[in-house]
Parts: structure tokens; C-alpha cells; sequence
């Protein structure tokens, strides 16, 4: 049983003007052999982009590509013929496969973006590429785990070809949800904004936190709280 801290600053960090990045993961620049995913979770940056800035269109493939928007605005265009633009609530998810490009940029021309970017590796390489969004109500995740990303898109949430599930949860001070990983299963926990304990270990905002070999997590708010869980197989 372990269940391991990675601070939010012992992150990787890079600043590009326009673009304030923080990696959990080795990404980019960022280079941490101790750091290089869990299980299929293979990249958690938090971006922050200026007004009107962002990314020019860019190749991926043989990745599943997640993006949670915090605040702000950010305009998508890919190679699928997809295109729009998702705000705080929404949740967009690409399946790059045989290859896509997209582009990401700040919809606001006077007003930073702040969205968490996920890249989770696929069960299989060469799928077809594949863009979905949704929009979940803050009420489906207040003070409860809401599925926003997983395997078949059950529940309402976005599909993946990979055996993981995303929830998202905005936990009210005092507040507490429990949650069951399966045997050989792993999870991840990254808060995006508050004060948490997850089974009596302490978070702080941007802190993530590695489980393995633990049945029935805990998970409580010291503080108001917004934060993904990550259930690997």
C-alpha cells in the first residue's frame, strides 16, 4: 500500500511569455526520470495562457488528449474537421490515433485561460481519430465524483480507448466523498484548487497524489475544493 505526494512545487515549470506551464510529468523541456506518467497516465499540465495567445497547429498520434477548462475560454480546430470553442464546465477529449493536428488559443483577447491538459496513453496504436466535448453542470459535481471521461463513454462521459476513468468534483469545505478502486487497480488525484485529505494525507492546491494498493479512498475538504480523480487500470 502507498499512497505518494508529488508537490505542486516540485512540478515542472515553463515560461514561454504567453504560456505559464506546470507538469507533473516529464513534458516538453522537463525531464524527470522519476516522473515520467503512471500507469497509463502519461502527462497533467497546468496551463495558463495570456488573451488571445496559444497553440498553432501541432501533429499528435497513439494518444488520447484530454483538456478541463478552469476559467477562461479555449478555441479548438483539428485536422477532423471539429472546431469550438469550450469554457469553464467543459471537457473535450481527441483521440489523435493514425495522426491529427489541432490548434488550442485563448478565445479571450484581455483574459488569461487556465485549463488542465491530459494525455493518456491508448489501449492500441493506429485508431481513428476522434474529438467529443460535453458541458457538465457545476451541480452534477458539487460535493460528488462525476464521470467526465471514460472507457464506452458511460454515464455521460467522453469515450477513451483506454481502460481509465476521469471524475471531477467541486467538494464544499467539510465536505467528503469516498471511492472504491478495484484490485490491481491505481488512482491519481490532482486538486485543482482548495485543501484536501485524501485517507488523512494533506493536499494543498496543485499538489497531485499516486495510490496503489489501496481498496477505498477517502477523500475530504479542508477548504472549497475542486480536484480530478483518476481510476487506472
Amino acid at each position: 500500500m502507498s499512497i505518494t505526494l508529488r508537490p505542486s512545487k516540485e512540478r515542472g515549470h515553463e515560461h514561454h511569455g504567453w504560456l505559464n506551464s506546470k507538469h507533473s510529468f516529464s513534458f516538453g523541456h522537463y525531464y524527470d526520470p522519476a516522473h515520467m506518467g503512471f500507469r497509463s497516465l502519461r502527462v497533467i499540465n497546468e496551463d495558463i495562457i495570456d488573451g488571445g495567445s496559444g497553440f498553432p497547429p501541432h501533429p499528435h498520434r497513439d494518444m488520447e488528449i484530454i483538456s478541463y477548462v478552469v476559467e477562461g475560454a479555449l478555441a479548438h480546430r483539428d485536422t477532423t474537421g471539429s472546431s469550438g470553442v469550450i469554457r469553464r464546465g467543459d471537457v473535450q477529449a481527441m483521440s489523435a490515433g493514425t495522426g491529427v493536428r489541432h490548434s488550442e488559443y485563448n478565445d479571450l483577447a484581455d483574459e488569461r485561460t487556465r485549463f488542465l491538459q491530459i494525455w493518456i496513453m491508448p489501449q492500441a496504436a493506429g485508431l481513428q481519430p476522434r474529438y467529443s466535448d460535453v458541458t457538465i453542470p457545476e451541480a452534477d459535481k458539487l460535493n460528488g465524483l462525476r464521470l467526465v471521461v471514460g472507457p464506452n463513454g458511460s454515464e455521460g462521459a467522453l469515450n477513451i480507448n483506454q481502460d481509465a476513468k476521469i471524475y471531477a468534483s467541486l467538494l464544499q469545505a467539510g465536505k467528503s466523498v469516498s471511492h472504491s478502486l478495484a484490485k490491481g487497480r491505481g488512482g491519481w488525484v490532482q486538486l485543482i484548487e482548495g485543501a484536501l485529505t485524501v485517507n488523512g494525507v494533506a493536499m494543498a492546491k496543485g499538489d497531485g497524489m499516486q495510490i496503489e494498493g489501496v481498496d477505498q479512498l477517502s477523500i475530504a475538504a479542508l477548504e472549497d475544493s475542486e480536484f480530478l480523480l483518476f481510476d487506472l487500470a
